[in-house]
């Protein structure tokens, strides 16, 4: 296990009852003692991003459910610090937000690949020494991100390439039920 930080994936542990993020895989943007912040990767959103905001009509994006805090707010990983000001870098090759303007812009006219963005409404966040007791109590697995589980093509697949990227014991609990009782 790593220790939390920008970059970081928490992966949920397979019995995490929590309906907010069952088999879950979050991308920690930011770990402080104040508190830290991410996205879930592999829930999508009922909504398309025309759906959820004006003048964005052509623009039938997938948004993913960034987590339960702020629901009314869009957030955006990409790949393109350069073509969007304003981005913050988390892990190489991996930003966070910028301009969205410009985003916008720049995939209407197809300057950049919407495989290489993602947009969240919401996000997840813990407040001072939360995600470390939640650490602690083992509901969330760590590992470094790739960018190829950030932007994966196939979101109902994360969780458990997540796992599998952990490699060990972790691959044979990508196969685990989710409540052991059933099975």
């Amino acid at each position: 296990m790593i220790k939390p930080g920008p970059g970081t994936l928490l992966i949920a542990e397979p019995f995490l009852k929590d309906p907010n993020f069952m088999r879950t895989v979050v991308f920690l943007c930011d770990h402080q003692d104040e508190g830290s912040f991410g996205f879930v990767l592999n829930r999508a959103y009922e909504h398309t991003l025309n759906e959820l905001m004006n003048n964005l009509d052509e623009l039938k994006l997938p948004v993913f459910y960034g987590g339960p805090v702020q629901m009314d707010t869009i957030h955006f990983l990409h790949q393109y610090p350069t073509l969007i000001p304003g981005s913050f870098q988390v892990l190489d090759g991996i930003y966070w937000g910028g301009d969205f303007e410009t985003a916008i812009n720049l995939i209407r006219d197809g300057s950049i690949d919407v495989a290489k963005i993602r947009f969240f409404i919401g996000y997840s966040g813990w407040g001072s020494g939360q995600l470390n007791d939640e650490l602690k109590e083992n509901s969330w697995l760590t590992a470094e991100a790739t960018k190829k589980l950030v932007f994966h093509r196939n979101t109902d697949e994360i969780w458990k390439d997540a796992l599998k990227h952990l490699g060990g014991d972790y691959e044979m609990m990508a196969n685990f039920p989710i409540d052991p009782q059933l099975n």
